[in-house]
């Protein structure tokens, strides 16, 4: 069974410097159909305006995990960590027991646009830790490239947590197939362009609930790229 999830469904905040849609619900949006789905919790389309950003906060108990499709962003936490996230770089912060950071626009010219992600981890209490990895496109060009898991296979970032983060930018109206193991699950998010996925179209901006099926078969018009995330 797939359940298509429109971009334009999504939740919708926009405070000046900031615009965001929201997959679940977060902060002021809160849609009981769309809490979270298994321990993917959070799925952020963020916007943010040349110079401005997210001062400093704190998370608990949380892995995140930030995804730059456009722009530059610039990272510090209390951790001791600074870098600058740019498109390819995959970053992931355990939050365990409690850190702070704050993620800013350096540039003064030009929008970031990107994904901020969240996993319910396999347990309390982690020890906060931090991991940055950069992806080609070459990488995941016509094929799935595997960015986040539970061991770092294949080079992968680490998440504490049961779930497989997979993407792919499709070319010349290439496919990808991903196979779910029995009892498993997926969602996949369509961060460009358009995409058939088993068949149903999917447009910028929309993900699918993917239950009880053995297989995803994403045919993407030039310029496609999914995020699938496999999970239980």
């Amino acid at each position: 069974m797939i359940e298509i999830r429109k971009s334009e469904d999504r939740g919708h905040a926009k405070h000046g410097w900031l615009e965001s849609y929201h997959t679940f619900s977060f902060a002021g949006y809160h849609d009981p159909d769309h809490v979270q789905f298994g321990n993917l919790r959070v799925i952020n389309e963020d916007r943010v305006q040349p110079g401005q950003g997210f001062g400093t906060h704190g998370h608990r108990d949380m892995e995140i995990v930030s995804y730059v499709l456009e722009g530059t962003l610039k990272h510090s936490d209390s951790m001791g960590n600074g870098s600058i996230i740019c498109p390819g770089d995959v970053q992931r912060m355990s939050a365990g027991t409690g850190v702070t950071h704050s993620e800013y626009n350096p540039s003064q010219s030009d929008p970031v646009h990107f994904l901020q992600i969240w996993i319910l981890p396999e347990a309390l209490g982690l020890a906060p830790s931090y991991e940055q990895k950069y992806f080609a496109i070459n990488e995941k060009r016509n094929r799935l490239c595997l960015l986040a898991s539970p061991d770092g296979h294949n080079g992968s970032v680490t998440v504490h947590q049961d779930i497989r983060i997979y993407s792919s930018v499709l070319e010349k109206s290439s496919s990808v197939t991903h196979m779910l193991a029995p009892g498993r699950r997926a969602y996949l998010q369509l961060t460009s362009g358009t995409a058939e996925v088993n068949g149903q179209l999917l447009h910028v901006g929309d993900g699918a609930g993917i239950t009880n099926e053995s297989s995803i078969l994403v045919t993407g018009a030039p310029g496609a790229e999914v995020l699938i995330f496999d999970l239980v």
